[in-house]
């Protein structure tokens, strides 16, 4: 008899979304095994922040369904999704700036350590919270800037900030959406390395213009073109792929990092 294989982390089937008369994302079929990192490219337009809405439950989709761990997640609102596993970061950075670093984590793991986010209890003698959030400030390397307000941190301490708050939740599945953007390349160097290891043992989904942190990072590469998925293979497989490389034609293929 053969093992029965575990569930997909993540599958979409049939998924669809339009506005008005124009169709975002046509009918996508994807399945993310557990543990896998996913980078998703596409020209502008291609649908990626869609689908990241429509995963996160920010948008309906029209037809198609989402499987979480198994789980149907369409037709559910974010926070449900969230406490079922799965949490996202933005393009712009989504932290309390009137609160200290230490703060901002804190208020990301409540929930999963069953606190429900309630203010009301004496937070300083939450020892579990407390160590998880020394462990996160360890693995974030902000443990100068703990009592430091947010809003008084550099661009990528913000956004390494943000990741932090993401993961501190306990989500076995991750979406980032252009993590590197605006960072300087010393900065996107530190960066990847911080997501490597933050997000480890996790399913990471991620959404990223710079095709260095693509390659570098992504275990499979998705494609997205016109809201359709153009390619779903490993860097290699993508990037040798013609079809690709005509959806990124002249410079842009070669700033994208395909020729």
């Amino acid at each position: 008899m053969k093992p029965t294989q575990p569930p997909c982390a993540l599958a979409l089937t049939g998924l669809s979304k339009r506005f008005g008369q124009t169709d975002i994302i046509c009918g996508m079929d994807m399945s993310v095994a557990p543990g896998e990192r996913i980078g998703i490219i596409g020209p502008n337009g291609a649908g990626k922040s869609t689908l990241f809405n429509l995963i996160s439950g920010r948008l309906q989709p029209d037809s198609g369904q989402i499987s979480l761990h198994g789980s149907r997640i369409d037709g559910k609102k974010p926070y449900e999704i969230n406490r079922l596993g799965l949490a996202r970061s933005f393009q712009v950075s989504n932290i309390f700036s009137q609160l200290s670093v230490f703060e901002n984590l804190r208020c990301g793991l409540l929930w999963s350590l069953g606190y429900k986010y309630t203010f009301f209890k004496f937070l300083l003698d939450l020892d579990d919270a407390r160590d998880r959030v020394e462990a996160l400030l360890t693995l974030l390397h902000l443990g100068k800037q703990r009592d430091t307000l947010a809003m008084h941190l550099s661009y990528s301490e913000q956004r390494a900030l943000e990741v932090g708050i993401t993961i501190a939740s306990g989500a076995s599945v991750i979406l980032l959406d252009e993590p590197t953007a605006g960072m300087s390349q010393s900065e996107t160097s530190r960066f990847i390395h911080l997501i490597r290891t933050a997000t480890e043992g996790k399913t990471l989904l991620m959404v990223e213009h710079d095709m260095g942190v693509v390659f570098g990072l992504a275990d499979r590469v998705a494609v997205l073109v016109y809201g359709q998925l153009l390619a779903f293979d490993t860097p290699d497989a993508v990037r040798a792929n013609a079809q690709v490389q005509q959806a990124y034609l002249g410079s842009a293929a070669e700033q994208a990092g395909f020729l």
